[in-house]
């Protein structure tokens, strides 16, 4: 029986500028479950992120409510974890001392007694499940920007969240190292004995189609659709790209991008 995690109800946020209220987020309903794989997906200045940054804490609403496990959020959680387009590491730190300090300060906030070598110790082992152990006394500018992401993914893995939510975290890097980087989270979410529930903004359809088993698109301020992705698991692309499935569904959402959303986009002011 599906669990509700997150309960998204009638949310709207606005935004005061200097002559007059900017509404970013308009009366969104959303239901997520436990352990499943969302992605949100629009066009740009759509309020994806925007949505995210709610989730996360870090944007207070105007109006409606956000609760997790049916308590309202009112800010930052050790519940969460977040994954960001930019790395967001401590540069004076190594990678090791990034993924510990986030364990050590994350389960001090839980009430958690777990000393700095115990982190230590469970920040190598996500370092070598993102196949970094050669690296963890790199510091952040002597890694390529892949491996800096797959620090990022190790440091929110390992410090443990029920919820992951990550901002097109890929979306800087190159082909290659992106089909990588979906494969290594892909491969990370399905290990976990209880899989967490990752909500993962992309403006990717390919991405999305690879990675969820719900795709929510948005058009400007509000949710225009959400869409089942039933694609058997484990997925890759040269396993899922040439069936019917696969395509159809792609095709719905190009229809829904291109097409059936053109005056809405138009009229909201968004960009495509």
């Amino acid at each position: 029986m599906s669990e509700p995690v997150i309960e998204i109800k009638n949310l709207s946020v606005s935004y005061e500028t200097e002559n007059s209220t900017y509404e970013a987020l308009k009366e969104i309903n959303l239901t997520i479950n436990r352990g499943q794989f969302i992605c949100i997906v629009g066009s740009s200045g759509c309020g994806k992120s925007t949505l995210l940054s709610v989730l996360a804490g870090l944007q207070p609403v105007t109006s409606g409510s956000v609760t997790i496990n049916g308590k309202e959020i009112h800010g930052p959680g050790a519940e969460r974890a977040v994954v960001f387009q930019s790395y967001s590491l401590f540069p004076w730190m190594t990678a090791l001392e990034n993924v510990s300090f986030a364990v050590y300060e994350t389960n001090k906030k839980r009430g958690t007694k777990l000393s700095k070598k115990e982190a230590a110790e469970i920040a190598k082992t996500y370092l070598k499940r993102v196949e970094l152990s050669a690296f963890e006394n790199q510091l952040p500018g002597e890694l390529s920007g892949g491996m800096q992401q797959r620090v990022a993914i190790a440091r929110a893995m390992a410090c443990d969240p029920e919820i992951l939510l990550m901002d097109e975290p890929f979306g800087a890097l190159d082909a290659k190292i992106r089909e990588n980087l979906q494969g290594l989270i892909l491969k990370m979410w399905g290990e976990e004995e209880k899989k967490k529930t990752i909500v993962f903004v992309t403006h990717d359809l390919h991405e999305a189609e690879l990675l969820a088993d719900r795709i929510v698109f948005m058009v400007p301020k509000r949710i225009y659709a959400v869409i089942d992705d039933t694609l058997p698991r484990p997925r890759n692309y040269a396993s899922i790209q040439e069936s019917s499935e696969y395509k159809a569904l792609y095709q719905k959402l190009v229809k829904y991008f291109y097409n059936e959303t053109t005056q809405l986009v138009n009229d909201e002011g968004a960009y495509i």
